[in-house]
């Protein structure tokens, strides 16, 4: 069988994102002004924290005069933390929810070392000057749906003086709320494309890649109503109707309360978390 060549391969993502963004828009009872603005508060969190080991394998990448490009920064997950560790983290994000939750955590911290940059990727790039606009670009679960993949990695690679890492699952974030659209709409749910599918774009495009692999340790929430906020958003569903009197049925199935008072799945996502570094093509693949 013909290796699939980056061309194909980057028709076959924009395909994928295609399906799962056609099928949300046939069954969406909600618009989709800012995705994550009721939701931005359950991404932000302590720059300090430890024990996660996907942050320590990528902080092990950051060294004390670096300038990290955060693409798809969100509340600062990452880049707060890596703000303590280098000289400058400029944090790209387009929602303005997104960006309010990161201007309050970098304030709370005492992080004057963050730039935060209104856009999206990767047209802020020419916002940022001349290209390569720091040592490290980062995009950390970003990057599962977007359709134009290829100029998408096109603008990381630009941007790199020294090294490109992405931060991906095996399986894209949403699908947590894969079991629940049989029940709730009557049919699976399309996957979107995720680290597998990225690992095997770059080696096409002639990249010599590294992956880091961390454990996904089960996303918990403080109470049985943050996680069915969470949830819920992914089914595209109003609070009231039918589909949502199926929806709660479901997660009182499904959702469990952990020893430490907080609230999960039974049966969370599977796979792990890959942390994938390759050389910008300027410096050689």
């Amino acid at each position: 069988m013909a290796t699939a060549t980056a061309a194909q391969l980057e028709a076959g993502w924009a395909e994928r994102v295609r399906a799962n963004r056609d099928q949300v828009d046939r069954v969406r009872e909600v618009p989709d002004h800012d995705f994550y603005a009721p939701v931005s508060s359950l991404f932000v969190a302590d720059p300090r924290r430890t024990g996660e080991e996907a942050l320590d394998e990528l902080l092990a990448l950051a060294e004390p005069d670096d300038r990290w490009l955060d693409i798809g920064a969100g509340a600062g997950r990452y880049a707060l933390p890596l703000a303590l560790r280098v000289r400058e983290v400029i944090a790209v994000e387009p929602s303005a929810s997104m960006r309010n939750a990161l201007r309050t955590g970098k304030a709370e911290h005492g992080l004057d070392n963050v730039r935060i940059v209104a856009g999206t990727w990767p047209a802020a790039l020419a916002e940022l000057g001349e290209a390569p606009v720091a040592e490290v670009a980062l995009v950390a679960h970003v990057g599962y749906d977007i359709e134009d993949i290829g100029p998408f990695v096109d603008g990381i690679e630009q941007a790199a003086g020294r090294l490109c890492v992405a931060m991906l699952t095996d399986q894209s974030p949403a699908s947590v709320a894969d079991p629940f659209w049989p029940i709730v709409h009557g049919m699976d749910r399309v996957p979107l494309p995720a680290l597998p599918e990225l690992a095997e774009l770059l080696r096409a495009r002639g990249r010599s890649i590294e992956i880091r692999r961390a454990e996904r340790a089960p996303r918990t929430f403080d109470s049985f109503d943050g996680l069915a906020t969470f949830v819920r958003r992914q089914l595209w569903i109003t609070e009231d109707g039918e589909k949502h009197r199926r929806f709660r049925g479901a997660l009182a199935e499904m959702a469990r309360e952990r020893d430490d008072d907080g609230w999960t799945l039974a049966t969370p996502p599977v796979g792990s978390i890959g942390i994938l570094t390759w050389t910008p093509p300027a410096l050689g693949s």
